[in-house]
């Protein structure tokens, strides 16, 4: 077979090419040669924007994304309609991302089922960050426990606004004793990304003791998260 292709035919093709291909390439090898702390926040959120974004360069849109929003873990926990804004991502890329933050959740509550949560209290708060740490609004919810502090429900009780949770006592001691739950944790966020805990904070707190205790029902601890950390209401002998 005759090959009529002139070799600077071959060559022009070759550079045709798009530049981000090998760099595609690069990237996902040194991901999986030495793992994820080989790559910067933008690069592991190019690594996601792949698949959705096949025919693009997408390390402008990366770096934009992680400018905007801070870190890896603040853009895929930011909400669809505020990543609908960064220009250059579609519906698509922010499936993809959301589908990260689901993971990632799911993860964390796997590993806090698993395991006795007093004896893994690391893995109580990993969960929390996971889960409450970047959100926009408040959110109160409920770790509760059986006698043998093992989980038995993770439950958001309120979604408040972005200084504000409406938490009723009574409500929360009633769904513990519809689970047969001895025990509980309270979780909630501080989107300012101070944990500081407030003083109406510390009033709620006080008030579902009261409540819970003549019941039988133990407070463990009432964590804040933030961006900035975390706080332990019994680290800091609130409670």
């Amino acid at each position: 077979m005759v090959n009529d292709e002139h070799p600077d035919d071959r060559v022009g093709l070759a550079e045709a090419s798009p530049h981000y291909h090998g760099h595609r390439d690069r990237l996902r090898a040194r991901f999986r040669d030495a793992g994820s702390d080989a790559v910067t926040d933008y690069e592991l959120l190019e690594l996601v924007l792949f698949r959705a974004l096949p025919r693009r360069d997408v390390k402008p849109l990366a770096k934009a994304l992680v400018a905007r929003f801070g870190s890896f873990a603040e853009v895929i926990a930011a909400p669809p309609q505020r990543l609908a804004e960064v220009a250059g991502l579609g519906e698509a890329a922010i499936t993809d991302i959301k589908i990260v933050q689901a993971a990632a959740q799911r993860i964390a509550r796997g590993e806090v089922k698993r395991r006795t949560v007093l004896s893994s209290w690391s893995a109580v708060l990993d969960y929390c960050r996971t889960a409450m740490a970047f959100a926009d609004k408040e959110q109160f919810r409920i770790l509760f426990l059986d006698k043998r502090n093992q989980l038995i429900a993770d439950e958001v009780q309120q979604v408040g606004t972005v200084d504000h949770t409406p938490v009723y006592p009574r409500e929360v001691v009633k769904r513990a004793l519809e689970l047969s739950a001895t025990a509980v944790i309270l979780v909630h966020n501080h989107p300012s990304g101070d944990p500081t805990p407030s003083r109406a904070d510390i009033q709620m707190t006080q008030a579902i003791l009261d409540v819970a205790k003549p019941l039988g029902i133990a407070l463990h601890d009432h964590i804040i998260v933030g961006k900035d950390g975390h706080a332990s209401f019994k680290g800091l002998r609130l409670i």
